[in-house]
């Protein structure tokens, strides 16, 4: 089922259309052959007085079928590990001292260097 909404293949389930179309031509004219039934319907169609019928044979108007499009997506998780930062009981604790990164702001302020 999933195939027939999402692709061409429902234009196979015309085929008995194509059958009844084909016997009545070849009830009008004897000579008629399958190819030639073919080659009139699909090399050079006409609008003829049967253009309606023509229109209902498999794969001569295409219609916009279903799409459906879905992602896997792989299991996300994160770790969360938590440090304890070590206080020194006799110091008072100043918000620079737990997060200032003493030689970064140091190499920041460096004279430029000549190779």
């Amino acid at each position: 089922m999933y195939l027939f909404s999402t692709t061409e293949l429902y234009q196979f389930l015309k085929i008995p259309i194509l059958i009844e179309h084909f016997i009545e031509h070849k009830s009008q004219n004897k000579k008629m052959t399958f190819l030639n039934f073919l080659k009139m319907h699909y090399d050079n169609p006409v609008k003829d007085a049967d253009f309606e019928k023509d229109q209902k044979l498999p794969f001569v108007l295409h219609s916009e079928h279903m799409t459906v499009i879905f992602t896997i997506t792989p299991r996300l998780s994160l770790d969360f590990k938590t440090h304890e930062i070590p206080i020194d009981t006799d110091k008072i604790i100043a918000y620079d001292d737990l997060f200032l990164d003493v030689d970064y702001f140091n190499a920041i302020w460096q004279p430029p260097k000549f190779s």
